[in-house]
């Protein structure tokens, strides 16, 4: 697979975004990633690659985030754009919403999160948990197409699959939370310590447990259908705008951080 700069991580339907190209399995050390597809973007060399396979079958708690990131990195990619729907647990937010997180919660639990399982002993900081180029380029794409975008919220991460109760979502908005998903983590947490740049654009699929009445799929679905051409907008204006030089602290993440 040819080397490229610029990686998209989401759902199938953002396939879309990539003109011609190729799609191929990458193989890593921790399995197979899904078929990452590689195409052009207003001129610029993107890959793809649908976190829950081509169609949709591995849900967010056996997806192999540690293949996906390392295969992106081996393939040359340094920026990560993810997107992700996510329940608003602040009530002001609406879906259909966008949103760019600047801060996460992990509640995850049995996944695996880090690569630096053996010496050499790595903390990497996460004090600016994404990518500040990226959010800015994400946030001012949203802006000059008129696209209503919260510009910070704390992402909450939870395992998954089933949703929230009302008592956890009064929980995590006590501790700051203002959106919730399931596959945002360790997603980015890897890409840092392989000291890629990662940021992520939210779409407001659905309120949280006990803001809206019930939740089910097919609404999700639906709000899903209406936000992603949004975020497919937004990508093809934020893509050919990425800088080749990168000056954010994220290609320098690993200095001082092993023992």
């Amino acid at each position: 697979m040819r080397k490229v700069r610029v990686a998209v991580i989401g759902g199938t339907g953002l396939g879309a975004l990539l003109k011609g190209g190729e799609k191929a399995r990458i193989g890593t050390p921790y399995g197979p990633t899904p078929p990452v597809m590689t195409g052009r973007v207003g001129g610029v060399e993107v890959a793809f690659l649908p976190r829950h396979g081509e169609k949709h079958t591995v849900p967010p708690h056996r997806i192999n985030y540690r293949a996906n990131i390392w295969g992106l990195r081996s393939i040359g990619v340094e920026r990560v754009i993810s997107t992700n729907a996510v329940g608003a647990i602040e009530a002001e937010m609406k879906p259909c919403e966008l949103v760019v997180p600047n801060d996460f919660l992990d509640f995850t639990r049995r996944r695996l999160s880090t690569f630096y399982e053996d010496s050499p002993v790595t903390h990497i900081d996460v004090t600016e948990p994404y990518c500040p180029t990226l959010r800015s380029l994400l946030l001012h794409s949203a802006d000059a197409l008129s696209e209503k975008v919260w510009d910070k919220a704390v992402l909450v991460c939870v395992e998954g699959p089933r949703l929230e109760t009302p008592a956890e979502i009064r929980m995590f908005r006590a501790l700051g939370g203002g959106i919730i998903g399931m596959t945002g983590l360790p997603e980015a947490a890897l890409a840092r310590e392989l000291e890629m740049c990662y940021a992520t654009i939210c779409y407001v699929s659905n309120m949280a447990a006990g803001i809206q009445k019930e939740i089910s799929a097919e609404d999700v679905a639906k709000t899903s259908a209406v936000a992603q051409p949004k975020i497919l907008r937004i990508l093809e204006r934020v893509i050919p705008d990425i800088p080749e030089e990168r000056v954010c602290p994220c290609s320098r993440s690993l200095e001082g951080a092993r023992l």
